[in-house]
């Protein structure tokens, strides 16, 4: 059993897969309309509603930030196999790949943007990374439940591996000559390979990615955030997958 908090986690779970949703447990000291229009979309979905007191949810979710609604839920099944998920989609493949994200809150904002970029499947390395939490759940807005994750022990096989497979891997990095609008994103397998903030992609990430480019930037900062970074690469690659294919 698992605990998924938060007006938008909670939501997102209920409206994606209810039958997963064993109990949704709400603050019984909130009356707002926002907590009462949760509680309607929690019981029209046929989704158990008991109310709480505060001690009660606390305990539940381990701290105090859980904005009085909180869900008790069943793992969604999800994409297992690396290797499959490659297979069947095809030329159309776009995966993400964290390298050594430790914290939940940019680990749950890599996974919303994920999600909204038609993203297939993440990867993250199991040592020096952050995991699917309660908090990278509530972040992410309900992706951390529909998008798979691959948690595995070595990158950088596991990049060699999915080259193997035709994936083309592009790493992210301040100083590579190659700028990001300059590629030609518009189809076959893609892997855009991120690193966490201040160390960038490690040493041996960074050398079996087939490619380096950096995001132009013209202001005084030397960095953006990691779940930025993502968004950006994502969201070109989206941008022409979707909008230069139709118009060439």
């Amino acid at each position: 059993m698992a605990i998924v908090f938060g007006f938008h986690a909670v939501l997102a779970r209920v409206r994606q897969a209810p039958a997963s949703v064993n109990e949704v447990l709400f603050d019984t000291a909130r009356r707002d309309k926002r907590m009462q229009q949760a509680i309607e979309k929690c019981q029209q979905a046929g989704v158990k509603c008991t109310p709480a007191d505060k001690n009660r949810l606390e305990e539940a979710a381990g701290h105090t930030r859980h904005q009085g609604l909180l869900a008790l839920v069943q793992a969604i099944e999800q994409a297992t196999d690396l290797n499959t998920l490659i297979a069947q989609k095809g030329a159309s493949l776009l995966l993400l790949v964290l390298d050594g994200i430790t914290d939940p809150h940019n680990f749950g904002a890599c996974l919303r943007s994920a999600d909204a970029a038609g993203v297939h499947g993440v990867i993250i390395p199991k040592d020096k990374s952050v995991g699917v939490t309660p908090v990278v759940s509530k972040v992410a807005c309900g992706a951390a439940e529909t998008l798979p994750v691959f948690s595995v022990t070595n990158l950088a096989r596991t990049l060699r591996d999915i080259q193997e497979e035709g994936v083309w891997c592009i790493g992210t990095a301040g100083e590579a000559t190659e700028n990001l609008y300059a590629l030609n994103l518009r189809a076959g397998p893609t892997a855009w390979v991120v690193g966490a903030e201040g160390d960038g992609l490690r040493r041996l990430t960074r050398e079996t990615c087939d490619q380096l480019v950096h995001i132009p930037m013209v202001g005084a900062v030397e960095s953006l955030n990691v779940s930025v970074a993502a968004s950006v690469c994502l969201f070109e690659t989206l941008r022409q997958r979707q909008f230069l294919n139709v118009s060439s």
